[in-house]
């Protein structure tokens, strides 16, 4: 639908902006403008303006800016149009239609949504009748309280064929109305035949119905649940008008404003499991409605939250899942928009999970979810033997080619350099094609780490093989098995995510921070712009640096730092730790670079001294040893270095 300019500034001239951001953020008036916390990022000291005069909001801290409908947008997950006719309503104004045809399609479109809520509010009814002890029963087994029925406003679709038609043909809704709506269908017939009104037939006989919701929570279609012997156990309304089930989430109303408030989304497989999971406290749960995740409800799940979390079965069946979502996911990539995994303990489902194991349970798989970065490794490995140079450069070649799906081109770049790490971590190789092994040679003289293991997967040696998904004590094998590459740089990793984290530790260690020197050059380019920014702005939180880091570009960087893969390794680093922790977890962090970078430093005293035996290198080494800041391994004899010379220092 197009809207003039003319229509858009009615809009904004009827409609009070401080009165509407006055219902999600509590202002106060000064002199001609409002000011007050942020709705965006989390704020202890007002940097969010209202400009009535000027007919926007602005926000100094992250830089959010918009005019009223931007507001809704934002706040509310809506696109566009539907936030301009939410604002047109409370305006009392007529939304424009061009055409008869179109006003009538948009009488017609009324008329179902009205037609759909008479139907929820009368399965609501046969639920709590006589005839609905089974159903009830049914739910009660299932763990629900009659406060989220109600919440969910689940019904029955009783046993008792064309009950619902009479019902509703007596509130004045017609048969036609009935089929349009997905209550009832015709049976299949040759064209040209007549068609009888005996024929109707129930859509939903027999079961526990879910009513399915558009973004602003009116009801389009529903999923039904049998009660006795059918076989679809599940069954969703057909494709009607309203009702198109690869552009829709079930609870996305819901879900929309709690992920507005949590920052989290959470997408599990049906149903009940997001209905058991708002009664557990994580209302920002939404399913597909039978189908694996389309490109549509990807798009509408980044409406709600920057990383939604992927919640999957443990076994084949959820690693198949996770891949569908993340090949899906790919060409769609956007900076700040991503996809998080979870893998659900063997044989559970979130349902079973909270009802079993309570809250708590499920939240530690949520913190264990890992990035797409991590999938998109897993399944372009998949179980191939990797015993060959053969193997290892087909990987390579497939890496690239899954990479080159990515349209924007600076994630596109960021995922390379991921790929390329991951590689060089498990292989020793190059992603790019390139050499590189002999800078990755381990202690024994080996490369490192040929068919051993690969970042988020181990490997079996006898088989050639990648030892499975979601096996926790895997995981914890290949901790042990890391090279020291990868463990320097998942140290720097940690540093820098504590201290995004922890705004106010990056304060307290500036000076330390300025002087240190971190190997990867991406990170201490990170290192570097965080120092930049607090010293701009030293009253930022850890939301506004996040804010002003992505908009510099480190949005793929902070994706890779602020992940559950950097946090087991400092679980200081998370954002929920209290700030004392955090403290004390920085400063063991910077007496271990401390330690290694004079390390470092004698190191390289020793190389000038090999190549120039003047007594000012060999005063730099020795005086470097007197303070005992190298490490006992990398200790050099300076006597024995005279006499042999420089082929000794390797």
């Amino acid at each position: 639908m197009s809207l003039s300019t003319e229509f858009l500034d009615e809009i904004r001239a009827r409609v009070s902006l401080a009165g509407v951001v006055g219902r999600k953020v509590k202002l106060v008036k000064r002199g001609r403008e409002h000011s007050g916390l942020c709705p965006f990022h989390n704020e202890k000291s007002p940097s969010f303006t209202v400009s009535e005069d000027k007919g926007f909001f602005h926000c100094f801290g992250c830089g959010a800016h918009g005019d009223v409908i931007g507001f809704v947008m934002r706040t509310e997950g809506l696109a566009f149009p539907e936030a301009a006719e939410k604002l047109a309503n409370e305006a009392g104004l007529q939304m424009p239609v061009s055409t008869p045809m179109d006003r009538e399609a948009a009488q017609r479109r009324a008329d179902l949504y009205e037609v759909l809520d008479a139907a929820t509010g009368w399965f609501q009814e046969q639920l709590h009748a006589s005839g609905g002890e089974e159903a009830r029963a049914y739910l009660e087994r299932r763990g629900l309280s009659p406060e989220t029925t109600a919440l969910f406003r689940l019904g029955l679709a009783p046993d008792s064929r064309g009950a619902l038609r009479k019902a509703m043909n007596a509130r004045g809704y017609d048969d036609d109305q009935l089929v349009d709506a997905g209550l009832m269908k015709r049976p299949d017939s040759d064209e040209g035949s007549p068609r009888s009104s005996q024929s109707l037939r129930d859509y939903f006989f027999n079961r526990i119905t879910f009513p399915i919701t558009d973004r602003r929570g009116r009801v389009i279609a529903f999923g039904g649940r049998a009660l006795g012997d059918s076989k679809a156990k599940y069954l969703n309304s057909p494709e009607t008008t309203m009702f198109h089930k690869g552009r829709v989430l079930y609870n996305m109303a819901r879900a929309r404003q709690a992920a507005h408030d949590t920052g989290e989304v959470i997408v599990v497989e049906g149903y009940m499991d997001v209905i058991a999971l708002a009664q557990a406290g994580f209302p920002a749960a939404v399913a597909p409605l039978g189908t694996a995740v389309t490109e549509e409800q990807i798009e509408e799940l980044w409406r709600m939250a920057p990383r939604p979390t992927m919640c999957l079965d443990g076994d084949a069946a959820g690693q198949r899942a996770g891949f569908r979502a993340a090949t899906r996911a790919l060409p769609m990539l956007k900076p700040g928009c991503s996809l998080g995994f979870a893998v659900l303990p063997p044989n559970e489902d979130p349902d079973s999970l909270v009802n079993s194991r309570g809250a708590a349970a499920f939240r530690q798989v949520l913190d264990s979810a890992q990035p797409l970065a991590e999938v998109v490794w897993r399944m372009t490995l998949g179980d191939k033997p990797m015993t060959s140079p053969e193997d290892r450069a087909a990987l390579r070649v497939e890496l690239r080619k899954t990479v080159a799906q990515i349209a924007d081109p600076d994630l596109k770049a960021e995922y390379g350099r991921e790929m390329d790490q991951r590689v060089q971590q498990a292989f020793g190789g190059n992603f790019s094609g390139g050499g590189g092994g002999a800078r990755h040679r381990d202690r024994g003289g080996k490369y490192g780490g040929a068919g051993k293991y690969g970042r988020g997967g181990s490997w079996d040696k006898s088989s050639g093989r990648r030892r499975g998904w979601g096996d926790q004590a895997t995981t914890m094998r290949i901790g042990a098995l890391q090279s020291p590459e990868f463990l320097r740089r998942r140290q720097d990793q940690v540093l820098l995510a504590t201290l995004v984290n922890h705004p106010k530790v990056l304060l307290d260690y500036a000076e330390d921070l300025a002087l240190l020197r971190l190997e990867a050059q991406d990170l201490d380019h990170f290192r570097q712009a965080l120092l930049d920014l607090v010293a701009r702005e030293p009253d930022l939180d850890s939301d506004a640096l996040k804010c002003h880091l992505s908009e510099q570009g480190y949005s793929g960087l902070l994706g890779e730092l602020l992940s559950s893969d950097v946090y087991v390794h400092g679980k200081f680093a998370r954002p929920a730790t209290d700030s004392l922790a955090a403290r004390e977890g920085i400063g063991h962090v910077l007496a271990v670079f401390r330690e290694r970078q004079a390390a470092e430093d004698t190191e390289e005293a020793a190389r000038q001294l090999a190549v120039d035996m003047s007594e000012d290198h060999l005063a730099r080494v020795r005086a470097r040893q007197e303070l005992g800041q190298e490490d006992e391994g990398r200790t050099i004899d300076l006597d024995r270095f005279a006499a042999a010379g420089s082929s000794d220092l390797d």
